[in-house]
């Protein structure tokens, strides 16, 4: 699939958005470490690590992007000077199925980064599922554009992707997604989401639930 999506920076101005290849997922990790270095869903699953953060946060995300290669999902990605600067990462609507393979690579991951992790990301994933939104959907899983490109309208172009695969999808009603940075709720509620739930997780951590109905 390859889509071309007008950028907001100006009129007449096009970024291409298209499906990226499992051969260069690591690419993919890359971008998404650097965009999301310090959001707080990270910092909260990884706990104080000082000089190790970077590497821990790179396993962390190779986790979330092995999660999707390995079921078949799409990612979608931007790219620049031949490397990814901005990455959406998706789950489409229908049955997912846990693949052996993703197991083992979850089980080394919270082998390295211990017990603490496993249980704030445990405790995290079942506040998401109990507030999950009903029905058929695409869940927006992770949307992250390199902070050196940041400003540049690369995060709205790949939201009109995901919005414009889910309109087409007949299976599905819409966009789901959760944040965790207030800042992002009124971004998102500009491009037509709405709050369907907001819990505190800890002190330093809330999540907001959010959908998009697909336009006609």
């Amino acid at each position: 699939m390859l889509e071309r999506v007008r950028n907001s920076e100006g009129p007449g101005s096009a970024v291409c958005v298209s499906a990226w290849p499992p051969a260069r997922s690591e690419e993919a990790v890359a971008a998404l470490a650097d965009a999301f270095y310090d959001y707080p869903v990270m910092r909260y699953i990884i706990g104080e690590a000082g000089e190790d953060y970077e590497r821990r946060l790179r396993l962390l995300i190779g986790l979330f992007v092995a999660g999707r290669l390995l079921r078949g999902n799409p990612i979608l990605a931007i790219e620049d000077a031949g490397r990814a600067v901005a990455v959406a990462t998706m789950t489409p609507s229908g049955e997912q199925i846990e693949p052996p393979e993703l197991v083992a690579i979850r089980a080394a991951l919270w082998q390295e980064l211990g017990g603490g992790a496993k249980s704030r990301s445990e405790e995290l994933i079942a506040i998401w599922e109990r507030l999950a939104v009903p029905g058929p959907q695409y869940h927006l899983n992770m949307l992250g554009v390199r902070r050196s490109h940041a400003g540049r309208g690369l995060g709205r172009a790949l939201l009109d992707a995901v919005h414009e695969m889910s309109r087409r999808d007949a299976t599905s009603e819409g966009v789901s997604l959760s944040t965790e940075d207030p800042k992002n709720v009124l971004l998102y509620q500009h491009c037509g989401y709405k709050v369907t739930s907001h819990e505190r997780v800890s002190d330093d951590l809330e999540t907001w639930i959010m959908f998009r109905e697909d336009d006609p």
